[in-house]
């Protein structure tokens, strides 16, 4: 921005500043989420360590410059991309794992990928999510759940100390003992809104060998298997997780119809014999197209469970339900699927059913941030484009995914996932946070008064 003197903060840190243009500027200000690919920040700093983390947010507020903390940029919303200064974290990878007390400490740009390497060895493991690449801290402060939530609860309630770098540039630690209310804040309030985490330690459980499950059925078969599906899943034990999942891809009216399909993937802490009974509600509800049943180690089933996308462009809305959609809420699901309006992206559009429950429902509403304690599904519906679609081709996606998501409205919970940031969301203060958001206003009004740590659906805003 003008009048800022970068040279200035080169000067003040030991990592490097990167101005628009130069060699490094696109590493450190790149987003998932392409859509949102023209915001510029004025300037990125990568910070060597937390010295550098605070010396370029003191220097950011005496300049008067909107700053942002970024690790893997996969904010849905873009929200780790501003037009002042990002400070890059991408550097604080360091994992340590303690296989005697079974904590897991990870710097501030920890991927999950560093923390599985760091624990592999121990075998021992926390609930984190399905894509490699993803920042540990957004995953933890915003929730943070995959297929072992179930079992070890969400990767917010693994959590056990922060440290985090405040507004006004000072270190403190969050934890039950020290800052309990940030550190309540801290586990489920959303990343970005009360500080800067540097660092993270995590408790890990012992983790047994696991059973993995890949379905496919006919799209003639898709109400059945929902049905099905959901129910099993209400009545699975806790060491079972599924996605159902209905989507399609395809650039034409015959090119959708032709691949729509229905699928269930997940995994089971135990045999293939005994995850076997507990698909058989949804085995016996329609024959498979194609079904992968298999015995793994819990470290080759999480490559083998990596969420693989296209990335590129693209728009999420969610929900929550507490029980099984009846026969209504199936029909309109499914409807509009069928009317996905397509796009060169093969990610395509459809929604996901992601499994609840179990460890992450005993945990009191009000307990951690995380309000989302009385569900039995995450609902996600999505769809994607690519560059090659028209304007008009881009807006008919976009309102494919409203109409959908208003169809849906009586069928579901009228909540949202805040670690799926949805930009279109006017009651996401609600929707994120239900009950919880006043606490977390006064927490968001001790901890960052000015509001430094802004953007456009930030806590007390």
């Amino acid at each position: 921005m003008a009048g800022a003197d970068f040279r200035a903060l080169a000067g003040e840190v030991e990592g490097r500043v990167f101005l628009p243009g130069s060699a490094g500027f696109r590493v450190g200000s790149k987003l998932f989420n392409t859509r949102y690919g023209d915001r510029t920040p004025a300037a990125v700093v990568t910070a060597a360590h937390t010295e550098d983390v605070r010396r370029a947010l003191t220097w950011a507020r005496e300049q008067g410059l909107p700053v942002v903390a970024r690790n893997g940029g996969h904010s849905f919303a873009g929200y780790s991309v501003n037009e002042g200064l990002v400070i890059d974290l991408s550097r604080l990878t360091g994992t340590t794992a303690d296989g005697s007390t079974g904590l897991v400490t990870a710097g501030g740009g920890a991927k999950i990928s560093h923390v599985y390497d760091a624990m592999q060895p121990h075998e021992m493991v926390f609930s984190t999510g399905t894509s490699p690449t993803v920042g540990v801290a957004g995953l933890a402060l915003g929730g943070g759940a995959a297929f072992a939530a179930r079992r070890y609860g969400l990767t917010a309630d693994a959590l056990v100390e922060t440290s985090v770098v405040l507004a006004d540039g000072s270190l403190v630690v969050a934890s039950e003992r020290e800052n309990p209310d940030l550190f309540w804040a801290c586990k489920g309030g959303g990343g970005g809104n009360f500080g800067i985490n540097v660092s993270l330690t995590f408790q890990a459980r012992p983790v047994p060998d696991v059973t993995t499950f890949h379905l496919t059925w006919k799209w003639a078969d898709a109400a059945a298997v929902l049905d099905a599906g959901q129910r099993m899943v209400e009545r699975a034990p806790d060491d079972f997780a599924a996605r159902l999942g209905v989507w399609t891809y395809g650039t034409g009216l015959r090119a959708i119809r032709d691949n729509l399909e229905v699928t269930l993937q997940g995994q089971y802490f135990g045999s293939a014999r005994d995850c076997l009974e507990i698909l058989d509600p949804v085995l016996s509800a329609a024959t498979p197209v194609s079904r992968d049943v298999t015995e793994r180690t819990f470290w080759e089933a999480n490559k083998y469970m990596v969420h693989a996308t296209s990335g590129d462009q693209f728009a999420l809305r969610s929900n929550y339900i507490r029980e099984p959609l009846a026969a209504e809420g199936v029909q309109t699901l499914l409807s509009w699927v069928e009317r996905w309006p397509g796009s060169h992206n093969g990610d395509g559009g459809g929604a996901g059913l992601f499994s609840w429950g179990g460890a992450i429902n005993r945990v009191a509403p009000d307990a951690t941030a995380f309000v989302h304690r009385d569900t039995l599904f995450l609902v996600s519906m999505d769809t994607a484009w690519t560059e090659d679609d028209s304007p008009a081709q881009v807006d008919a996606n976009l309102d494919w995914l409203n109409g959908l998501h208003a169809a849906m409205a009586p069928h579901v919970t009228g909540s949202a996932y805040q670690n799926f940031v949805d930009p279109e969301l006017t009651d996401w203060r609600t929707a994120y946070y239900g009950a919880n958001y006043a606490r977390l206003t006064q927490v968001k009004e001790k901890y960052d008064p000015e509001g430094v740590f802004s953007f456009d659906q930030a806590i007390g805003t």
